[in-house]
């Protein structure tokens, strides 16, 4: 079965809890009608608050929401629960302090498998940056860094591109000094879908919203490349 991929920089029920438009475009990608969701808000703490904002909307999108906590499981068949799920959606928070969880766990190894076996995976900003070789991280504080991800997909991702002003300087830094291999860029409302480890599909939420390739070039520079892209909205 085609892995998919959905990586977004900004928006979605956390973010943009009266435009649904990237949530329901993730679901769509199931075919299902009432498709199984599980979150993992691990970056966040499991902060109960994002958890029960993940509940009401997907609850209210006619899904079966449930979540995953690796502090108090409610399973011993981690693997058995995570691959039964349509879709594994990934909150934001701290990318570091969450792959560490994840890899103490097993999840680095199990959710590659649960992608395999045709489980959508989708995030938000440290959910977004996750499956990539290498993510822009604000993990530590005051910071913007480089942080080795899970690699499932080739090169470099940034979100909240136009929403942190921070982040278009340090990607540019990072690009130029070889520190990061060449790579996407998405604002906030801005989604990558990703089958086989292809982009097929850049969507967004708000019209305003774009997403960027980035890379260093043989003259030694920074290209920024804006990338074709869909409103959802506007269909």
């Amino acid at each position: 079965m085609p892995m998919q991929i959905i990586a977004l920089g900004g928006g979605g029920f956390s973010m943009e809890p009266e435009n649904l438009a990237l949530d329901r475009y993730i679901i769509a990608q199931t075919d299902k009608t009432n498709p199984r969701v599980c979150f993992l808000g691990q970056a966040s703490s499991e902060h109960p608050d994002y958890i029960v904002s993940f509940y009401t909307a997907f609850n209210q999108l006619y899904c079966k929401a449930s979540h995953l906590s690796l502090f108090k499981p409610h399973t011993a068949d981690i693997e058995d629960f995570l691959c039964a799920q349509d879709i594994i959606y990934v909150g934001g928070g701290n990318t570091r302090s969450m792959l560490a969880v994840w890899r103490e766990w097993g999840l680095d190894k199990i959710l590659r498998t649960a992608g395999q076996n045709g489980t959508v995976l989708a995030g938000i900003s440290a959910g977004a940056i996750c499956w990539f070789e290498y993510g822009l991280t604000d993990s530590i504080p005051g910071q913007i860094n480089a942080l080795p991800c899970l690699g499932y997909l080739s090169g470099t991702c940034s979100p909240h591109y136009d929403g942190e002003e921070e982040r278009r300087p340090a990607y540019h830094r990072l690009a130029l000094a070889g520190d990061v291999p060449a790579g996407i860029a998405l604002d906030d409302g801005a989604a990558a879908h990703y089958v086989d480890g292809e982009r097929v599909a850049i969507v967004t939420s708000r019209p305003d919203a774009h997403a960027y390739w980035i890379e260093k070039t043989a003259e030694g520079d920074v290209s920024e490349t804006q990338l074709e892209s869909r409103y959802l909205l506007a269909e």
